[in-house]
């Protein structure tokens, strides 16, 4: 094809397009609803289910109301590092503005958010410097999963650097010095630009929620019950700022527990509901369920079914035979317990066994299925050939 050259100006404009669709028409469908208002501005708590809300343009005003749904979000923690606050680092929104591309690019973190940004940048031609403070990659996957994707990322040329301790920034010139302890030996890193990946934190105190009689835990997020209301009746809680797992498509499915409880008087709770996860890498993980560690914590009798990718005759097909397929099953009843797919669309592919899990599909039922080929799903007949069960 020739050389190739990225356009960053063009895939920010693009970014930028799809966001203000979507924005858009979230907006337009609050606007043209009856009896619903839109205010922007900052709201906090002035007393029992009773708030205040300082308007973007100017003035305030005050609200009461039997119930109040919050659903403020988080957003990025930003550790407490030595001149950290003397560069101009990077965090998940502002590197979505940035309009060059990093000669070297030092992430902090190595969850879902650093994970993706950091092989995005890579392939756009950035060095990536990757630090995890952990002895291993993704402690709470499975470790042949992690381990399958530090190799696919050491493949990429991206660097992982382990039972990391930042100690300090400092800026010298135009580049970045970044000191650390990793593992056990003193380091300095120099870099251009410094990616903060290392979690995201609620944002419910600044609703000043004890005027309210809203409790925080220890970690700042709102405290529900699984009802998603709060500790003050009738004030409710749905999304990242309550604690659970900080997906969009967990809240929403708060909101439909809370629309189905208002609007056809169930009685829906965030009881055992079934939780996907998706690491949009490339390629992708998707999980859903318990993985294979957390069984065993939890001493269940189970089977574990695993298979590499050059396995898979689809993934063969398309050239890429990167990751594995694995599963956890209840050993007595069939039941598939959790499952884990790192492989292409493995967030497709994991919704199948999410499918068969919701369906109380057994194991056996899923070996047997008849699937089109060639799809990856069609391996999963194969995942699930259990010797001598």
């Amino acid at each position: 094809t020739g050389k190739l050259k990225i356009d960053i100006a063009k895939i920010l404009e693009r970014k930028d397009e799809i966001v203000t669709r979507m924005r858009k028409n979230s907006e337009d469908g609050i606007l043209q609803t009856k009896n619903l208002d839109l205010i922007y501005g900052t709201a906090s708590f002035s007393g029992d289910k009773e708030i205040a809300v300082a308007l973007n343009g100017g003035g305030e005003t005050m609200f009461a109301a039997e119930e109040i749904y919050i659903n403020t979000g988080a957003k990025p923690a930003i550790p407490e590092i030595t001149g950290l606050d003397h560069i101009d680092y990077l965090t998940s929104t502002s590197i979505m503005e940035l309009k060059q591309i990093p000669e070297h690019l030092l992430i902090i973190g190595t969850g879902y958010v650093g994970m993706e940004f950091g092989q995005m940048y890579r392939r756009f031609g950035s060095k990536v410097t990757m630090l995890e403070t952990s002895k291993r990659l993704m402690p709470k996957e499975d470790e042949d999963i992690a381990r399958a994707i530090e190799e696919i990322f050491v493949d990429e040329g991206i660097s992982i650097l382990k039972d990391c301790q930042l100690k300090e920034f400092r800026k010298t010139g135009k580049k970045i010095k970044a000191y650390a302890v990793i593992d056990g030996q003193k380091k300095i890193i120099t870099c251009t630009h410094v990616l903060v990946a290392a979690g995201r934190r609620p944002q419910g105190e600044m609703l000043n929620p004890s005027k309210a009689g809203v409790e925080l835990d220890k970690r700042g997020f709102i405290k529900v019950d699984r009802f998603l209301e709060t500790t003050a009746k009738g004030v409710f809680a749905l999304g990242d700022v309550n604690g659970g797992p900080p997906f969009t498509h967990i809240a929403f499915d708060d909101y439909r527990i809370i629309i189905h409880n208002i609007s056809n008087k169930a009685k829906r709770d965030t009881d055992n509901r079934l939780l996907p996860y998706c690491m949009f890498t490339d390629p992708q993980l998707g999980r859903v369920g318990i993985t294979e560690q957390e069984a065993k914590k939890k001493g269940l009798d189970i089977l574990v079914a695993s298979m590499p990718n050059t396995a898979v005759a689809r993934a063969i097909e398309m050239g890429d035979t990167r990751g594995l397929m694995k599963a956890v099953v209840d050993k007595k009843t069939g039941q598939i317990l959790g499952a884990s797919i790192l492989g292409t669309e493995g967030g497709e592919v994991v919704t199948v066994l999410q499918m068969a899990m919701l369906g109380g599909i057994t194991w056996q039922e899923v070996h047997d299925g008849v699937f089109a080929h060639p799809t990856f799903s069609e391996s999963l007949n194969n995942l699930f050939a259990f010797p001598d069960k």
